[in-house]
């Protein structure tokens, strides 16, 4: 799952050039604030927000629970409709059925729907190595793909770049200057993919749910290019997660209020394509022949896992991305993976299982618990980051400095005297780096906080220091407050006697 060329560094160093790269914070955090107040606005107008996100957590849930009882049903209606059922363990076998199937249909060219799947199993660069055209038909894909990037955001893949970027790259597809217009740029995209919709030879998908009673599986997307890749190409491809599955029709409802509102705030997406097998005779439109391959790729180590099970929750809005501090400052390409922000610091990790190549990425976090309020199916990331670091540390690849610290604070902290010492010579230590309050010195433990910000000193007098004088002043209101109640009520019971 790891890209090319990408792990030779490590979260911190690729963050830092993100923090450099003035267009790039001020193009994420723009998009990024677009995205999470059209979601607050479309919760709140639902009216009860917390109860579908409730309704949603709970199929997830249950689905997850019972995975293999629903997979096996998916797959018995799905061959039932027509459909050929692939299993795929790892990204290369996912990546070498989709080739397989694309050399014995002799097919020169693929259109692509959006697929993270697709991004995780990089099929991209496996079909292009066999001579096989793969061309991505989201626009945000397909300037991405030009670009020869990785998706910076879940759900709007572009989200880094200016219609000046765009209109440069477009515009070397060409072969002539396309103005910086989005109605020129898109109207350009829009005429180059027709062409190759009605010349691909084969359609591959995502899949945003599959429906376990009848074999189905769903779309969203908002251009109409996944109906096309679905319904022109003579064979269509389906790269599914194996967790994509939920039980029923009526399990859609929930999730199809709760997708669009979390990833855009829209109420619906403009296309929600439901497909239950190839085409029949008595249908106008749709492929001939359909695949689905389900992938695992490390999914199946979460189950059973107390810790992690509820990753597989996840639906794939991208709310957690526009939510986190972290991600707002530092764009998608920064994690290193196929995904990013909160979510992607976790799925990236349980599903390769390999902490030494990924042991830095659970730390791009605050903590802060935003990732959560924003998720539709409460997935409690934080606490999973939390825990990623401690298996961190436990197999070994802690930081050796911050241990032998942690250490020292734990002694410190378990006897009061002690911690009350520490404290003492800490606001007498700090005197000679305290400047209006705040220590700037960019120097050890304070270096990567002060690079960005002041970090606070500590207080003349502690809260513990003060508690002697606060707890005398507290009494001494207690007291004139007691007498000023036992005057008034006196007084009452005196007029009461007096009016009798």
């Amino acid at each position: 799952m790891s890209q090319p060329g990408v792990m030779a560094e490590t979260v911190k160093s690729r963050a830092n050039l993100a923090l450099n790269d003035d267009f790039l914070r001020k193009a994420v955090k723009f998009t990024t604030e677009r995205l999470r107040n059209g979601k607050k606005a479309a919760s709140e107008e639902h009216g009860n927000w917390e109860e579908w996100r409730e309704r949603g957590r709970q199929i997830r849930l249950h689905t997850i629970a019972h995975l293999d009882y629903y997979l096996n049903e998916f797959v018995n209606n799905a061959r039932a409709n027509g459909v050929h059922i692939h299993f795929a363990d790892t990204s290369a076998e996912a990546a070498s059925i989709a080739l397989d199937i694309a050399v014995h249909k002799q097919a020169a060219t693929v259109v692509k729907s959006k697929s993270m799947v697709s991004e995780e199993v990089h099929l991209n660069q496996v079909l292009e190595s066999a001579g096989i055209e793969a061309i991505e038909t989201d626009l945000g894909e397909y300037i991405i793909q030009l670009a020869g990037e990785a998706p910076s955001h879940i759900v709007i893949p572009a989200i880094h770049k200016n219609r000046y970027q765009i209109a440069e790259l477009l515009s070397e597809e060409a072969g002539v200057v396309l103005e910086p217009d989005t109605t020129v740029l898109a109207g350009f995209v829009r005429k180059k993919l027709r062409e190759k919709f009605l010349e691909a030879d084969i359609g591959l998908t995502g899949c945003n749910f599959a429906i376990a009673e009848t074999g189905s599986m769903v779309l969203f997307e908002n251009e109409g290019n996944a109906r096309m890749v679905s319904t022109v190409p003579k064979t269509q491809i389906t790269l599914m997660g194996m967790e994509r599955i939920i039980p029923s029709w009526a399990d859609l409802e929930v999730m199809a209020t709760l997708l669009p509102r979390s990833a855009t705030g829209q109420k619906l997406t403009m296309y929600m394509s439901g497909i239950t097998g190839p085409r029949r005779q008595a249908d106008g439109d749709g492929p001939e022949e359909m695949h689905i391959i389900i992938v695992d790729n490390g999914r199946s180590l979460q189950l059973g896992d107390p810790e992690f099970q509820e990753l597989l929750n996840c639906i794939r809005c991208g709310a957690c991305l526009n939510a986190c501090p972290v991600y707002r400052h530092i764009g998608g390409h920064a994690y290193g993976g196929t995904y990013s922000g909160p979510i992607g610091a976790v799925l990236t990790p349980a599903l390769n299982g390999n902490i030494d190549e990924w042991n830095d990425i659970a730390s791009a976090s605050s903590l802060c618990g935003a990732c959560y309020e924003a998720c539709p199916v409460k997935i409690p990331l934080h606490d999973m980051l939390v825990y990623l670091r401690r298996r961190k540390v436990e197999e070994g690849h802690g930081n050796r400095l911050e241990t032998m610290g942690m250490k020292g604070f734990a002694a410190v902290v378990a006897s009061s005297k002690r911690f009350a010492a520490a404290l003492r010579l800490g606001q007498i230590g700090q005197k000679v780096v305290v400047r209006n309050n705040g220590i700037s010195l960019k120097l050890g433990p304070l270096k990567g906080w002060n690079a960005y910000r002041v970090a606070p000193g500590l207080a003349k007098k502690s809260f513990r220091q003060q508690w002697d004088s606060l707890d005398h002043e507290v009494s001494q209101q207690h007291a004139i407050m007691d007498s000023s109640i036992r005057e008034r009520m006196q007084q009452i019971i005196r007029e009461r006697e007096g009016g009798e």
